[in-house]
């Protein structure tokens, strides 16, 4: 005889909601970096608390907040639409004495991505974005910069010209005859964003360039990924010490995370033709933006 059956309740499990955020621990994050950015570009020597000073040091923070923005709202807008869990950008503050007064921003993807599309999407949006975003502080910021002769024997830092950097000066400015661009914060500003554009596309690991790189050479890149890191440590040891930063993150990634990147929901979807394009895009805007030398200091005897 057998036992009469009873009803049981089925255990129900809700899946955690994606796309959840603590807006006011973002907000502090933007504020804290807005106030060590605009210390930054008014100087160092004390908080800018005149007029003139504080609207030096913004013309400076704003469209540095807003270049770094448009890259990591990049990012996030394609999470949205692929549906892949992320954060909204944390943006980090530095000491102002660190000449730019933020280490960029970064959002937190929280779990895996689910095709090569999705992963090239989400990675090359941030680039684009931020790279369009500093276009018009660029040809501002060199509007209002000026142009003349150091001084004998001056302390002086040289900030590398990227190709794009090199075209707007010329276009306004002329051939230079051997005199120096004393770059508008502004303009350091869209420097800077050029610099983080280049970095981030470099096709390394889980850089965006490492993202784009996958996506369109599968388990192939992590060759591309050794290669970029040899050339880092090249540039590091014969051209500038300001590849000593990047140089150490990239041997971390590599020792804790290996040269490879991390498999995919489904490794085996191609990207498409219109993908393709859009990786040769970034491949010239990483052109546009790439400097060897991208800090150089010189003092007096």
């Amino acid at each position: 005889m057998a036992a009469e059956p009873f009803d049981v309740p089925p255990v129900l499990f809700e899946p955690r909601r994606k796309f959840q955020h603590r807006y006011w621990v973002h907000l502090a994050w933007f504020l804290l970096t807005l106030i060590t950015t605009t210390w930054s570009g008014a100087g160092t020597e004390r908080f800018p608390r005149q007029f003139s000073a504080l609207m030096m040091g913004l013309s400076y923070s704003l469209p540095i907040l807003i270049i770094l923005g448009c890259h990591e709202f990049g990012h996030y807008w394609y999470c949205r639409k692929h549906n892949v869990d992320a954060t909204l950008p944390f943006f980090l503050p530095a000491p102002p004495f660190l000449l730019t007064g933020t280490f960029g921003a970064v959002i937190r993807i929280r779990e895996a991505f689910p095709s090569k599309r999705a992963l090239f999407d989400i990675g090359v949006a941030g680039p684009i974005g931020g790279f369009i975003a500093l276009l018009p502080f660029l040809y501002w910021g060199i509007t209002m910069s000026r142009v003349g002769q150091l001084p004998p024997n001056a302390d002086v830092i040289y900030f590398g010209e990227p190709l794009l950097f090199k075209a707007f000066t010329y276009l306004h400015f002329g051939p230079l005859h051997g005199k120096d661009v004393f770059i508008h914060p502004m303009a350091f500003a869209a420097w800077f964003g050029m610099l983080a554009t280049a970095m981030n596309l470099l096709p390394f690991g889980q850089l965006d360039g490492g993202h784009i790189s996958y996506a369109v050479l599968g388990r192939r890149s992590w060759i591309v990924s050794l290669g970029t890191l040899m050339v880092t440590i090249v540039l590091l040891i014969f051209e500038s010490w300001s590849w000593l930063s990047m140089a150490i993150i990239m041997l971390a990634m590599a020792w804790f995370l290996g040269l490879g990147h991390p498999r995919l929901v489904d490794d085996h979807e191609p990207l498409d033709a219109r993908r393709r394009m859009v990786a040769l895009a970034a491949l010239v805007i990483f052109i546009l933006c790439f400097t060897p030398v991208p800090i150089q200091t010189f003092f007096s005897k």
